[in-house]
């Protein structure tokens, strides 16, 4: 198979990605409508969510070793159709745990398919530019806030929440299931040669040994501790937004503006790590997430609101792939599925911590100002455990950015 077959998989991956996470983050769009039809409580809906994040860590882990034992695409194939079955199902939800059950572990069990396996599959495709290909991938997650949740929002104006969400779900089916039949192993001959390469493959490494390793502690560590950091924000971006004399429609464009900035930071942050070495990206990426957080206490208008959603968008958006390079290239190609749906579960059992304690801290304190300097502190902590990854094998002969070859 030709190897210009990669780019398919990248397509297919950000496809993936985008209608996925896309359809399981619209819950934010649908909470208001389902809660004036239902009589729901907001609390119950939004449960659905936490469970997203957990049931998608847990599944994310077993769909992961899953892609390395029985390939991509017969997982990606189960996740297509689970999912429109599940937003179908949801749509037809008559009592709130019956809408908690489809909507908060479906959903999150169908979108945990895709990500780990997606982009496990796609650096098995890439030796060069692979920080490049993994952010194209992880690019969906960027678009789907321009995408989905805006064609859920005139779906609903349109035809109220139920139709909505089971046009979302047959739709998921059409673009997914056909999109899913594309993913394609690399091929075993240039897999081996590239697995001759690696000295991480020269024998198989238990995966109690993998889980115990230093490479792996980091990993997992940096990765919840980036995604706690962010979470709180971005979902209460636009309640604080409000509280600040922000107009609601105004305030939320500020998400757009977030997505759309996470789009490039994945494009910028990707192409740079090829260039100068991942780990330096990321620690910089963090720094800069870290700072974004914490100047937030200082901000009160759309422009300032605008300016530092572009920044902390970026920031945010362009770190995501790099923990998938970082897997690859410490633990190679034959078990990537495992280890990054293992470090994808603490990611997402960060990302379930920071709508919780935020929404705590805004009851007791009546503002998020302790929100944004307990974010700031946890995404410094990142950065610093970050610090602690050795050298990748492939960074030590990497030419410096300018510098010019002897």
């Amino acid at each position: 198979m030709s190897m210009s077959y990669r780019w398919v998989i990248v397509g297919v991956g950000a496809l993936m990605t985008c209608v996925a996470l896309g359809a399981m983050f619209s819950l934010a769009i649908f909470q208001e409508p389902i809660a004036t039809a239902t009589g729901w409580s907001h609390v119950g809906i939004a449960s659905a969510m936490t469970l997203n994040f957990i049931v998608m860590g847990i599944g994310g882990f077993v769909w992961g070793a899953a892609s390395d034992r029985f390939g991509p695409r017969i997982v990606v194939l189960i996740g297509s159709v689970l999912l429109g079955l599940a937003l179908v199902l949801a749509s037809r939800a008559e009592t709130l745990l019956q809408f908690q059950l489809t909507y908060g572990i479906l959903v999150g069990l169908a979108a945990s398919t895709f990500f780990a396996p997606m982009i496990a599959a796609t650096t098995a495709w890439f030796d060069e530019n692979r920080g490049l290909a993994v952010s194209l991938v992880s690019a969906g997650m960027g678009v789907a806030p321009m995408t989905i949740s805006p064609f859920a929002r005139w779906l609903i104006t349109a035809y109220d929440w139920r139709p909505a969400m089971l046009i979302i779900g047959i739709g998921a089916w059409v673009l997914l299931v056909p999109a899913a039949l594309l993913v394609r192993r690399r091929p075993a001959e240039t897999v081996g040669d590239a697995a001759a390469d690696s000295p991480t493959q020269n024998a198989p490494t238990p995966l109690s040994q993998v889980f115990r390793s230093p490479q792996f502690i980091v990993l997992g560590l940096t990765f919840f501790a980036c995604c706690a950091a962010h979470s709180g924000p971005i979902f209460h971006m636009v309640n604080y937004a409000t509280i600040c004399g922000v107009a609601p429609m105004a305030a939320v464009s500020i998400y757009s503006v977030e997505g759309l900035a996470g789009l490039g930071g994945r494009l910028f942050y990707g192409a740079l790590s090829d260039r100068i070495g991942v780990k330096p990206v990321l620690v910089g990426g963090l720094l800069v997430q870290a700072l974004a957080l914490a100047s937030y206490l200082f901000v009160s208008q759309l422009g300032e609101f605008y300016a530092l959603a572009v920044i902390f968008g970026s920031a945010y958006g362009g770190v995501m792939p790099l923990y998938a390079v970082l897997a690859r290239e410490y633990f190679g190609p034959r078990i990537i599925g495992t280890v990054f749906g293992a470090a994808t579960m603490l990611s997402s059992i960060g990302m379930a911590f920071g709508p919780l304690i935020g929404g705590w801290i805004f009851d007791t304190f009546a503002n998020y100002s302790w929100l944004f300097i307990g974010s700031a502190m946890v995404g410094l902590g990142a950065a610093a455990i970050a610090l602690a990854f050795p050298a990748l094998p492939r960074e030590a002969n990497r030419p410096v950015l300018g510098a010019s070859p002897t």
